[in-house]
């Protein structure tokens, strides 16, 4: 029963912005209209506020704290509650503030983040509605040892990785695979920002989406909310380590939660609020995110309708010759001028060995020869030039070497997009980890089935 807590939790710290309920913007005065839906807010606050230092080192969370929100979702429920749509909005996006309670003159503008900071959960919650046009109906907020608690409470959680990840700001040191891991170590995973192959928050946010999804399979697989009866038990335990509303009980908590463990995995989707300029620079404020504002209107349109933000090309359009990772951190040696020109202009870093290619060309396509473990980089590439034969070899430097053959070759133009490589909208399906869980050394006992628990 108090899986359906610990489920919440999650969401409550990862999601930071989860809308149950979706809303329609009035055209008269631009106010959030109530759609239909409903619209949850969750967020989590990042405070230090009465952790001792033993605290701060268990759960490597040193310096000082902002006392604003780390992690925000928003996951809108259906009316007729048969899917469930989670978006993360990134801590550093730029928007203007709702105006606080007796406030005059101009809106301030700031990092989304800072709403806490400045009025708690009433403000957050209205400048999430005023940058969204959506109404929220539901505010949950938790903390650092929240998180960590109701991950424990579960038994752990499932993380997974095709490369190892390291963070020194977060602590996370996992290898590649698949890991059951402890409140303490998903923590680390969740709030990881500097790994080397997904820095930033997109990657970080869509870690958070992977677990929060694991999570709900899991409790679905275990019919921990397989009834009102369990999931009302389970909410009860909620409430005591998550902070809620006022316009949010037991009753709102209960319902929520009983059909987000009814809703298959393709009827879950998640999604990252578009992304235009990942470094826009305000005096004053340092570094933010501005939001794609013809995409991020339409993925609250979508919401604010009750419609699907899967399949929807308003919100991500599908480029003809997509690339999962930037060229621009590809150096290729090509032993061909035209080709080598041509993929300069897709933005590959390119150098020209035309002057030392073979008299006799190799019969057949284009052969890529890359660094063993650099397979995106290397799909990255072939999608660049279609047809090419893939050949990862053991290399001391990182280049990847093209040879041409005599089949001709047409250099496509590939369209490298941060937000479809981390944000795109997908269903939970596509989250999923592979494999059998391997323990870390790091994580906690394996915890008793927790349902019959008062």
């Amino acid at each position: 029963m108090r899986r359906l807590t610990v489920a919440l939790a999650l969401l409550a710290t990862l999601a930071s912005g989860s809308h149950l309920g979706s809303q329609a913007v009035s055209a008269e005065n631009g106010a959030p209209g109530k759609g239909r839906g409903t619209n949850i807010l969750v967020v989590g606050i990042d405070s230090r506020a009465g952790l001792s230092a033993a605290e701060k080192r268990r759960l490597h969370v040193g310096g000082k704290g902002c006392n604003c929100t780390d992690v925000m979702m928003l996951v809108h429920l259906s009316e007729d509650e048969r899917r469930a749509s989670v978006v993360s909005i990134p801590r550093d996006s730029y928007v203007e503030y709702a105006t606080a309670a007796g406030a005059t003159g101009p809106a301030r503008r700031g990092k989304i983040n800072g709403a806490y900071a400045a009025g708690g959960g009433p403000l957050t919650v209205r400048t999430v509605e005023k940058a969204t046009g959506l109404h929220i109906d539901h505010f949950l907020e938790t903390g650092f040892t929240g998180f960590e608690q109701a991950v424990d409470n579960l038994g752990g959680a499932t993380v997974c990785t095709d490369k190892p990840l390291t963070d020194e700001n977060s602590g996370l040191d996992i290898t590649a695979g698949t890991h059951r891991t402890d409140g303490n170590t998903t923590l680390r995973y969740v709030r990881a920002r500097h790994v080397s192959n997904r820095p930033g928050d997109l990657g970080r946010v869509r870690r958070q989406q992977r677990t929060v999804a694991g999570l709900l399979a899991r409790l679905t697989t275990e019919k921990a909310l397989a009834d009102p009866a369990s999931t009302a038990r389970t909410a009860r335990a909620l409430l005591k380590s998550v902070r809620s509303d006022d316009r949010t009980d037991l009753r709102d908590l209960v319902r929520i939660g009983w059909a987000l463990g009814r809703l298959r995995a393709d009827r879950t989707e998640f999604a990252t609020v578009p992304i235009q300029d990942f470094d826009h620079r305000v005096p004053g404020v340092g570094s933010t995110l501005l939001w794609h504002e013809a995409r991020a209107h339409a993925l609250w349109d979508a919401l604010g309708a009750d419609r699907p933000i899967t399949g929807d090309a308003r919100i991500q359009p599908a480029p003809e010759a997509p690339a999962t990772t930037n060229p621009a951190g590809i150096a290729v040696r090509v032993d061909d001028a035209a080709v080598a020109t041509a993929l300069r202009r897709d933005q590959f870093v390119v150098t020209d060995r035309s002057a030392s290619a073979p008299a006799v060309r190799p019969a057949g396509p284009p052969v890529i020869t890359y660094p063993a473990g650099r397979d995106e980089d290397a799909a990255t590439l072939a999608v660049a030039l279609p047809g090419a034969r893939l050949r990862a070899v053991p290399k001391t430097d990182a280049f990847f070497d093209v040879t041409v053959g005599t089949r001709p070759v047409l250099v496509k133009t590939v369209s490298y997009d941060r937000n479809r490589a981390d944000g795109a909208p997908v269903t939970a399906g596509h989250l999923g980890c592979t494999g059998t869980p391997v323990p870390p050394a790091a994580a906690g006992p394996a915890h008793p089935d927790l349902t019959d628990r008062k």
